[in-house]
């Protein structure tokens, strides 16, 4: 064969060689490469249909902005790639199970048990978590010095949600043991677990025992409580895809498992599960005859907004203490603590956020709206500013619906205390943020009642100190 046909065979070959890599190059990124079984890659869609449930670690809206860990997790995902992700919210396990097995949803981005009830329905995927029941006490003192060994629950009291996993753990520990354990029940309708954690915070009741994923994040409200003693074993979970698609499992722990996602995903637990989210106290004595170094501005701004200057800079204390630097667990800034989207909202700049006078400026501009928003649900402008306090701290739609919750319980839809602060507070029960009148799910609604408290305790004491 001439030597020129030789050559024209290795260019042929070598071009074909060339234009194949090219192929596989230019999908890789969003192509999975298999599962080490030999099965053909599949791309990933333009759209990730993503199921989850509303929970105070997986999915909620504060202050008008989408959060959780499984929330944010996902999203990172789908920037990462390239993709939209559409959220569908479930109102129970079950409903989220059905989902994925009719094909409505391609991920459940929440914490599922790994059991054999699940096997059939759901291939694990992305972050493992493992968690075990764990005892709820206040931290240990030389008076109390604390329960280190499930032996030394003998003879102790302990509450828990009645027909829960808890109790049948305590029912079951308490058998091992022998007997002893005194178990009380607390029917859900009226206490649920985040109730029962904040009552031994308070030292109104002894013990409870709860997921150690739910104790940790709850210490970052109570730090006073130790979490310390596991009573079960180990369960672990993770989020799910259905098993036809085991293409999107590899996809999803193949990109967890980079250095970058890791790290990611390690600031993310540490902002939902270790910051603290309670500001420490700091006495003000009005001695010096204000209230803060930044009173002509809240004099300043309050007057536009048409309230009074000592409520706003109560506001300031509640919100931050006056410190212009704080940001928060949830992203709030500045002296008045406002979230990033609503500064922008209220065209504020994020230059500028952490400015007092903007900041400032932009608070009572809030105030003001809320005001107007919330005027025709209550008229009374004395009891409004207390709506408008609760709207500030959690996002109006939490106000609207616990307006509407009140309305279905036969309370006061213009009443705040003991009426729509009360059906606020229903909010972190299931039963209730799944009710059709409840448009936006879950909320933590014993922060913002507190924090209603906390602004016009304050301001009472500002009134009786401080001209205005």
């Amino acid at each position: 064969m001439p030597p020129y046909k030789h050559m024209r065979i290795t260019v042929i070959a070598v071009c074909m060689l060339w234009a194949w890599l090219i192929a596989v190059t230019s999908c890789k990124s969003n192509t999975n490469t298999g599962n080490g079984t030999g099965q053909e890659a599949i791309s990933l869609p333009d759209t990730l249909h993503v199921g989850t449930l509303y929970s105070p670690m997986s999915y909620f809206i504060y202050r008008e902005e989408q959060m959780g860990y499984d929330y944010d997790l996902v999203q990172r995902f789908g920037s990462d790639k390239g993709i939209t992700i559409d959220l569908h919210v479930a109102p129970s396990m079950a409903s989220l199970i059905q989902m994925l097995d009719s094909g409505i949803i391609d991920l459940a981005a929440y914490e599922i048990p790994i059991t054999s009830e699940y096997r059939g329905h759901v291939l694990p995927a992305g972050p493992e978590n493992t968690t075990s029941q764990v005892l709820v006490q206040r931290k240990p003192s030389k008076k109390h010095p604390g329960i280190t060994n499930v032996t030394q629950l003998v003879g102790r009291d302990i509450y828990v949600e009645n027909a829960s996993k808890y109790q049948q753990r305590l029912i079951n520990l308490n058998n091992e043991l022998g007997g002893g354990i005194r178990i009380h029940t607390i029917d859900k309708d009226t206490l649920i677990t985040e109730d029962l954690i904040e009552m031994v915070s308070e030292g109104k009741l002894p013990l409870t025992v709860v997921d150690s994923d739910i104790a940790s994040l709850n210490r970052t409200y109570y730090p006073d409580l130790d979490i310390s003693l596991p009573i079960s074993f180990q369960q672990r979970s993770a989020w799910g895809v259905s098993p036809k698609s085991p293409w999107l499992a590899d996809s999803i722990n193949s990109w967890l498992n980079d250095t970058e996602r890791k790290k990611s995903r390690s600031r993310l637990h540490k902002r939902y599960f270790e910051l603290s989210k309670v500001s420490p106290a700091v006495n003000i004595n009005f001695s010096s005859g204000r209230i803060s170094p930044y009173d002509d501005l809240f004099r300043k701004y309050a007057a536009e907004a048409g309230i009074d200057w000592r409520l706003l800079a109560s506001q300031g204390y509640a919100e931050s203490q006056f410190d212009t630097t704080v940001i928060s667990w949830a992203g709030a800034k500045g002296i008045m603590q406002i979230m990033p989207r609503t500064a922008k909202a209220y065209g504020l700049s994020e230059a500028e956020i952490l400015s007092p006078e903007p900041n400032i400026r932009c608070a009572a501009k809030i105030m003001a709206s809320l005001d107007k928003l919330l005027e025709n649900h209550v008229k009374n402008p004395e009891e409004r500013t207390k709506f408008v306090l609760a709207a500030y701290n959690s996002g109006i739609a939490h106000i609207y619906d616990a307006i509407a919750l009140a309305a279905k319980t036969g309370k006061q839809t213009d009443v705040w205390d003991d009426n729509v602060s009360d059906a606020l507070m229903l909010k972190s029960n299931p039963e209730y943020y799944n009710d059709p009148v409840c448009k936006h799910g879950y909320f933590r609604g014993r922060q913002t009642t507190s924090y209603v408290k906390k602004v016009l305790d304050f301001y009472e004491k500002a009134k009786a100190k401080i001209k205005k």
